[in-house]
């Protein structure tokens, strides 16, 4: 994904696929919420542009499900409903879970480091009581054994479909319990890397990501019509 400085108009080159990025960074952060309305003039004034790449981004995003189209009033950001979240957290789980074990096969030892330098800053947010670093960190730790799974495919799906729960899969509330589980879950999850024990880790990164399904569900509730 493009990374765009908030703070600078976007270049003209593959235009609608920059603002596609942007307002997927924007979705994913939160800063659009689930069921708000598109509101075109105030993102052209934004993002510097015409209403042209920005209806084009608009299609792009809803083919992604992260935008829903209204009959002659516009769009607005997907909402998700509770079965719905049931269903995905169920398939991202499996992704992950695929991922783990590959990645234990593929991970090279500085791949691993890597990790374990980003799990020990993680740590340190969770001390720190620093929800948005360490949820940052989380992120980026995930990704990280996806990338490490050497499976283009297996990415591609995971990353358009987690795109649509992001938002909450990392930021939405958890207990002290439950974030203190998490922390745990993860400090087993470098040293199973370290071993490269894909038989040990892919449960647990499935289960990992199960217990996050009633914080995403309480974040996003039920779709309204």
């Amino acid at each position: 994904m493009n990374k765009i400085d908030p703070g600078l108009g976007i270049s003209r080159r593959y235009l609608h696929d920059e603002v596609a990025d942007r307002m997927r960074e924007l979705i994913q952060s939160g800063e659009m919420e689930p069921r708000a309305r598109i509101n075109e003039g105030e993102l052209t004034e934004r993002f510097g542009i015409s209403r042209t790449p920005l209806r084009e981004a608009i299609k792009i995003l809803a083919t992604e499900g992260l935008l829903e189209l209204l009959p002659n009033r516009g769009a607005r950001v997907a909402s998700i409903s509770q079965g719905e979240i049931e269903e995905m957290v169920e398939v991202i789980a499996g992704l992950e879970a695929t991922a783990a074990e590959l990645a234990c096969r593929r991970i090279t030892d500085e791949e691993v480091a890597a990790i374990e330098v980003e799990h020990a800053a993680m740590v340190a947010a969770w001390k720190a009581a620093d929800e948005a670093e360490y949820f940052r960190i989380n992120r980026s730790i995930h990704e990280a054994i996806m990338q490490a799974s050497r499976n283009v495919t297996l990415s591609g799906i995971y990353m358009s479909l987690s795109g649509r729960i992001q938002r909450s899969r990392y930021k939405a509330h958890q207990t002290a319990e439950q974030w203190e589980r998490a922390v745990r879950e993860h400090e087993q999850m470098v040293n199973l890397l370290h071993a490269r024990d894909g038989a040990g880790l892919s449960p647990l990164m499935r289960e990992h990501i199960r217990g996050k399904k009633q914080v995403i569900a309480a974040s996003y509730g039920e779709a309204d019509g």
